[in-house]
């Protein structure tokens, strides 16, 4: 079996949020947002060659899995702008929904990561935009 699709499988029938494959290494989670994804990159670890499947990937993602240095990567709904981003990064993309924009978790505006990296040109930058952003919304209860 393909490891996409060995991943995209892990990911629905263990019911998680985010599945990576590197080597015979498997790391799973079932929290929601960009917090795992956050914390791999922070921890420095190298998912060089690795494989991933995610509900979610919008830009703030896309630039994570950029650091992590991942081959592939699958969401069951991926924004055009994380699509591009990966793509240009030549990491492979594919995805269950395509959207414009990835909604806040209100469904009321666009996501608050989204919003933190959209002026970003630089994966690199988006760790301490990320870690601002998050603290911003502790900060007002969000």
């Amino acid at each position: 079996m393909d490891e996409l699709a060995r991943v995209k499988g892990m990911l629905h029938q263990g019911g998680y949020t985010l599945v990576l494959l590197c080597g015979e290494q498997v790391y799973t989670s079932d929290e929601r947002g960009i917090r795992p994804l956050l914390e791999r990159v922070l921890s420095g670890t190298d998912d060089s060659g690795g494989y991933a499947a995610d509900r979610i990937v919008g830009r703030a993602a896309a630039m994570l899995y950029i650091l992590l240095r991942v081959r592939a990567v699958y969401a069951d709904v991926m924004s055009k702008d994380a699509a591009l981003l990966l793509k240009d990064a030549g990491i492979t993309a594919s995805y269950g929904t395509l959207t414009d924009t990835i909604m806040n978790r209100d469904g009321t505006g666009s996501c608050p990561m989204e919003a933190a990296t959209a002026a970003l040109t630089d994966p690199a930058d988006a760790p301490r935009a990320l870690i601002a952003a998050l603290k911003r919304l502790r900060n007002t209860g969000g």
